[in-house]
């Protein structure tokens, strides 16, 4: 009986290895990464947002450069030789009142975060640009700058998935 369990485990074993093979490389996350690519490049991301944030461009950059690193396993290299090539900027960062709370006075700021992101697959010769955006609501007797980092940390994972999505899983 034991022989017949590690005949069928083996065959499983090697029709997984065959399909994942056949149509790239998958992982976990849901990413489907072409045969051959191994590299990927992502430029800093500067602040170009007219209300600059000081620590928002050192977050973005690096939570992008860790999820490409450690969701997909690809080297990250400092060149544009790269197989993977992912460069823009933080083109926005607003606080807006939102959510009307009575006497005409708004009961939730908004933080919205906008990147611009140009992306280029040498292997598959794919590029594309495209801003992202994302938000977070916060009370409005709450100080920005209490919980500023917070909201930065969070929204920037936000649009991280969000360009990890658009590049790999193709949404």
């Amino acid at each position: 009986m034991t022989t017949r369990l590690m005949k069928l485990f083996t065959m499983l074993f090697i029709l997984a290895g065959t399909i994942t093979q056949s149509c790239g490389i998958y992982s976990f996350s849901g990413a489907s990464i072409e045969p051959g690519t191994k590299t990927v490049n992502i430029e800093y991301f500067p602040n170009n947002a007219q209300i600059v944030a000081p620590i928002l461009s050192q977050i973005f950059t690096e939570k992008l450069q860790d999820k490409f690193v450690n969701e997909t396993g690809l080297e990250l290299l400092q060149q544009e030789e790269a197989h993977l090539n992912f460069s823009g900027s933080i083109s926005s960062y607003n606080v807006t009142p939102v959510a009307s709370g009575g006497d005409d006075i708004a009961g939730l700021n908004r933080l919205t975060i906008a990147v611009q992101v140009k992306y280029k697959n040498t292997l598959k010769e794919e590029e594309w640009s495209q801003s992202f955006s994302r938000f977070q609501d916060f009370d409005k007797n709450t100080n920005l700058k209490d919980i500023e980092d917070d909201l930065i940390d969070d929204i920037s994972q936000q649009l991280v998935d969000d360009i990890f999505n658009k590049a790999l899983v193709n949404w």
